[in-house]
């Protein structure tokens, strides 16, 4: 879109929010207005806006990531044909100073300024397919369930070693781990049925499952994270995003540090991708070959799981782009290589 002529910054909570205009040169423009976080208050918001000329095409909507609370707002906005913008709060935050009033009224202006500034950099908002937002929903569902499981797991180990027993508490926490396995098969159950029923989201998934090491699970959070595949998916950026990149750390002779990942994003995905370059090393000749002709020359053994991590993630991307199953074996044969080999 074309730069518009006017900048809205909304500043959500759970109960209110608070809507201040920018526009260029850069100055805001008129009161900021607070309103009801309900559908009332989306209305008036939207006669507030109407009002006062801020129509769709002119103006950008910029908002911070607060989940339950935006979304709705979110929704009621891109209904409406204007343009929105949702910018992680951090990024927003380190945009200004830290000293000085903080409040809605600030806030608001904060972020319709932020959009002015940094309108280039803005990613329009959208709202997500129904499919993967209830597959995403369901993957952090069963996450939950998972961390009970092992706790009830742990627990139960402990009460049966325990000198004096307790039968009562041994039976209920054997019922817990019961009913907890059958609401994660279930949950797996539905994910499956959800990505099978979508024409695109189907055949998707069964390209990644072609893959070693790539399960139901790492398979839907990777669909989920490339929204079905209309972000462009890049090896380099989604490791980023998931925390697995290492970056490098020095300055003169001085500093120096070992490049490591700082472990930002999704824990779950991570952790998933961790999983499945173990068993990558264990079960596939060419990772486990690799893993132990590093770990000879001294590599240290948590660095090549990671590495590992990342090479498979390159493969995951190539499986989506290409849109081909996994080829064992496959060997990519770089062209400008080849030119050189048949001119010699």
């Amino acid at each position: 879109m074309e730069k518009p002529s006017y900048f809205i910054g909304v500043d959500m909570s759970s109960e209110t929010f608070t809507a201040s205009v920018g526009t260029y040169p850069w100055r805001v423009v008129g009161s900021p207005e607070s309103f009801e976080n309900s559908a009332e208050g989306f209305g008036n918001l939207l006669e507030w806006l109407q009002k006062h000329g801020y129509k769709p095409d002119e103006s950008i909507v910029c908002m911070e990531a607060t989940g339950v609370y935006g979304q709705p707002l979110a929704y009621y906005l891109v209904a409406h044909n204007y343009f929105v913008a949702v910018e992680p709060p951090l990024k927003v935050k380190r945009a200004f100073p830290t000293h000085g009033h903080k409040n809605d009224i600030t806030d608001s202006e904060n972020l319709a300024e932020y959009a002015y500034r940094f309108f280039d950099e803005l990613h329009l908002w959208q709202p997500p397919d129904n499919v993967l937002k209830q597959v995403k929903t369901l993957l952090k569902t069963r996450e939950q369930l998972t961390r009970n499981l092992t706790a009830y797991k742990n627990t139960l180990k402990v009460l049966k070693r325990e000198v004096v027993r307790t039968p009562t508490a041994e039976k209920m926490y054997e019922g817990l781990i019961g009913e907890l396995k059958s609401l994660i098969g279930k949950i797996d159950e539905e994910i499956r049925s959800l990505m099978g029923k979508h024409p695109f989201f189907n055949p998707m998934l069964n390209l990644l499952l072609s893959i070693p090491g790539v399960g139901l699970q790492l398979a839907s959070y990777v669909i989920v994270i490339t929204q079905g595949g209309k972000r462009e998916p890049k090896s380099r950026e989604l490791a980023a995003y998931i925390g697995i990149c290492p970056y490098e750390h020095s300055s003169g002779k001085s500093v120096y540090r070992r490049p490591h990942s700082k472990k930002n994003g999704s824990g779950s995905i991570r952790k998933l991708l961790y999983l499945s370059s173990l068993s990558l090393r264990t079960h596939e000749y060419y990772f486990k070959e690799y893993f132990l002709r590093k770990a000879l020359q001294g590599k240290p053994k948590r660095l090549l799981i990671n590495n590992i991590s990342n090479k498979l993630l390159r493969i995951i991307c190539a499986v989506m782009r290409s849109g081909r199953p996994y080829i064992p074996g496959y060997m990519s044969l770089n062209p400008v290589a080849l030119r050189v080999k048949k001119c010699a």
